[in-house]
């Protein structure tokens, strides 16, 4: 028979008296995973024990430690009863313990105080009251999300606790502290508060955690101040869906001025900064438009992005399917295809649908033209003006300098006839558009 039990967070006395019965019983074999720990190495003192170090320094990967380690424990039942004691609580980052308990042996669980219910009464927090999260520090996720109190345990090696310190402090607001807590359960145990910046890394080891409780940055955040702003800003609860389309348009220019003057082969920190400021104007209008769908209890920022997950998973069969693709280009089909067949479309509609009016006007002329050839359409290009801008840009060495000098030109043209150019390409645009449509039926 196999019994795993737990030595606490600390000192030998805190172990639960049935467990310290069994432990000290010697008519039991006892397996202890590591002597690292104040109440290994009492329970060491007492009587004779079998250590599982060796397994860490002989071991591979921490996985492959875990299993030799569960290999051990059941070795030593076949010769008689075994108790095997791990640190804290068996059910709480014990990864030996669940491959034990996957098993079909016959096993039983004292439960023992873990590091959690330490730190939690370190703190003086019920987690019932707003809800606890706890983390492993060697296995964050690239988005950290602290939006209730948090316990981030693991922080064995000094480089792992840096980088934790330095991913809370990505998404926390300016100010915010941390508590540091090592070795709970003993005398020497230290309990510390600072901000994540000034978190020394010495203080890393085995029995080292971190506790989390502030209004969360990031993401979150930015969603959570959008939201107040709708209730405290005069200017903001006064926006609409509607009275927010310039500001789109605005800040998305803005965004692409930032990243034409993004030198893509270098990593220009101060032009990044740039990119990074105007992609944050950006998602501004993103969550605006959201929180104001929010209020009238029609979708929010999640459902916006589940909607945009599903989407990516629908238009991407090649990644998240069995189909095979050889090319960008068959990427760029299938996501077409898939496109229609999610609008329903059956093949009967124009080959115009979907070209949005509010495009700026170059751009929906080039997208309606751009459809139009693809579905056959081709300009005559005996067409003698046409023919000879051709020729003579065939000649420049710099053919986007020529073009771009002709479009600055018809501006300038549009500009002395007092006309507006915008305007008048959007009006050859539905022309044409409405000519091809009628060509089609």
């Amino acid at each position: 028979m196999i019994t795993i039990v737990g030595l606490g967070p600390g000192e030998f006395d805190r172990v639960s008296a049935p467990a310290r019965s069994l432990l000290l019983d010697p008519a039991w074999t006892v397996v202890v995973r590591t002597e690292h720990h104040p109440s290994a190495r009492q329970l060491g003192d007492l009587r004779d024990v079998v250590f599982c170090d060796d397994l860490y320094e002989s071991g591979g990967t921490f996985e492959d430690v875990y299993e030799a380690i569960a290999r051990r424990v059941v070795e030593v039942s076949k010769t008689g009863h075994v108790v095997y004691a791990v640190p804290g609580s068996p059910m709480v980052g014990e990864f030996a313990v669940r491959k034990l308990l996957a098993s079909n042996l016959d096993i039983e669980v004292i439960p023992g105080e873990s590091f959690v219910d330490a730190i939690l009464t370190e703190v003086e927090y019920d987690p019932l009251d707003r809800g606890l999260q706890i983390l492993n520090g060697h296995h964050l996720a690239d988005t950290l999300v602290l939006d209730k109190p948090t316990i981030i345990g693991q922080l064995d090696r000094p480089e792992i606790l840096a980088d934790v310190c330095a991913s809370v402090d990505r998404v926390t607001v300016e100010g915010t502290k941390v508590k540091v807590l090592v070795g709970l359960g003993a005398a020497d145990a230290v309990v510390a508060e600072f901000l994540p910046e000034d978190v020394d890394s010495s203080l890393a080891g085995l029995r080292t955690s971190i506790f989390v409780d502030a209004e969360p940055g990031g993401l979150l955040g930015a969603v959570r101040t959008m939201r107040r702003l709708r209730t405290e800003c005069p200017w903001d609860k006064d926006q609409t869906h509607r009275s927010l389309i310039k500001n789109l348009v605005e800040e998305s220019y803005e965004l692409i001025d930032a990243i034409r003057r993004l030198d893509e082969d270098t990593s220009d920190l101060v032009a990044y900064a740039e990119v990074e400021d105007e992609l944050g104007d950006v998602l501004l209008q993103v969550l605006f438009h959201s929180v104001i769908a929010r209020e009238k209890g029609v979708f929010d920022i999640d459902d916006v992005a589940e909607v945009m997950r599903q989407k990516l998973v629908r238009r991407h069969p090649h990644v998240f399917g069995d189909v095979q693709v050889a090319s960008a280009a068959e990427v760029k089909a299938n996501w077409d295809r898939i496109k229609k067949e999610e609008r329903g479309e059956t093949g009967d509609e124009s080959a115009l649908d979907g070209v949005p009016t509010g495009m700026p006007g170059l751009h929906r002329a080039a997208k309606i033209q751009n459809r139009a050839a693809k579905a056959g359409f081709n300009w005559d290009e005996s067409n003698e003006e046409l023919g000879g801008l051709l020729s003579a840009m065939s000649r420049a060495t710099d053919v986007e300098a020529e073009l771009g000098d002709l479009l600055f030109s018809v501006v300038d043209l549009a500009r002395r006839l007092d006309l507006d150019a915008e305007v008048a390409l959007r009006e050859a645009t539905d022309r044409f558009e409405e000519r091809f449509r009628r060509t089609e039926a």
